[in-house]
């Protein structure tokens, strides 16, 4: 048994589209290696610094991210090594064992697909673009269906010439004593 403490910089981003491990961010190893019967077995944590966007209004988010990783690297020509697919389990190469694609997998399912800055986000006006969290309340726009809106226009025209002729005319009522 072997413990392993050594922080790494990633080569690449890791993590899901909207937010992950930035390229050359440090990644914290803390393992534990374990000759096992069929092969080493390794347990432990993978930490890093995380970088992204929140889903609803697009603001910079950043934390930290931990997994727990726990996997089998098969001795050449051991039982496991023969009898399982290729994808199935990892294989020693030359006395070495590769974790970068357990932790590239593993981080991506920690992750939130669609990260919020909090949880109550608001997001992004529809209309103005303006982020809700911050704008006035009762933030609205007045906004007319396009299938109403040559009816609207008409109601308009109306009530503008109705309001134009009203003001030209003068007052013909007779008083009624």
């Amino acid at each position: 048994m072997s413990e392993v403490h050594k922080t790494v910089a990633t080569p690449d981003k890791l993590g899901v589209e909207m937010i992950g491990i930035p390229a050359g961010s440090d990644v914290d190893l803390d393992l534990r290696l374990e000759s096992v019967s069929e092969g080493i077995l390794v347990t432990g944590t993978a930490c890093g610094e995380t970088e992204g966007q929140c889903s609803r209004c697009l603001e910079p988010i950043d934390g930290t991210v931990t997994v727990f990783l726990t996997e089998l690297f098969a001795y050449p020509d051991s039982v496991t090594e023969q009898t399982t697919e290729e994808d199935d389990v990892h294989r020693i190469v030359d006395d070495r064992i590769d974790l970068e694609q357990s932790i590239i997998d593993a981080v991506a399912l920690e992750l939130p697909m669609s990260p919020l800055c909090s949880e109550d986000c608001p997001g992004l006006c529809q209309v103005c673009g303006i982020r809700l969290a911050v704008a006035e309340p009762g933030h609205a726009h007045e906004l007319i269906d396009p299938r109403w809106a040559g009816l609207a226009n008409k109601f308009s025209e109306l009530s503008d010439r109705e309001t134009s002729e009203t003001d030209a005319k003068p007052d013909t009522q007779e008083r009624r004593d």
